[in-house]
């Protein structure tokens, strides 16, 4: 009794699960243009030269002491408009090589604040998307 149950349980699911195989897929392609490829490997070599930037350890140590979590940090670098990362992008750009140390805490100030301008911390109470006059 128990065999057959057991069985007929096996052979419901093997049947629910080759039905997913028979039906049609479709895929999507399309062409992309230089500027919009060009664009994204814009993109993405801003965000590997800012997230760079968040890797040393003093940022990480002042994003920790602001109550950030640096990994956090990274995360929402990912998620900035391209204009803000080129402006990010730029900013690290103009530091020394060596990257004083007040560069480097005014290059955490803006990540902070577009970080808490676009509502995802909390670092700077006064300013923010409902406090904006």
């Amino acid at each position: 009794m128990l065999a057959g149950t057991v069985r007929n349980t096996l052979v419901a699911i093997l049947c629910l699960s080759l039905s997913g195989v028979l039906l049609p897929t479709s895929a999507v392609a399309r062409m992309i243009g230089t500027t919009e490829y060009l664009e994204d490997q814009q993109r993405q070599a801003h965000i590997e030269r800012i997230n760079g930037a968040l890797t040393r350890d003093i940022v990480r140590a002042q994003l920790t002491a602001l109550g950030v979590d640096p990994e956090y940090a990274k995360q929402r670098v990912a998620h900035l408009t391209d204009d803000e990362l080129l402006m990010l992008d730029q900013r690290l750009q103009e530091l020394p090589a060596g990257g004083g140390a007040l560069e480097l805490v005014l290059v955490v100030f803006l990540v902070l604040l577009i970080l808490d301008l676009t509502g995802i911390t909390n670092v700077f109470p006064t300013i923010g998307p409902g406090n904006v006059r």
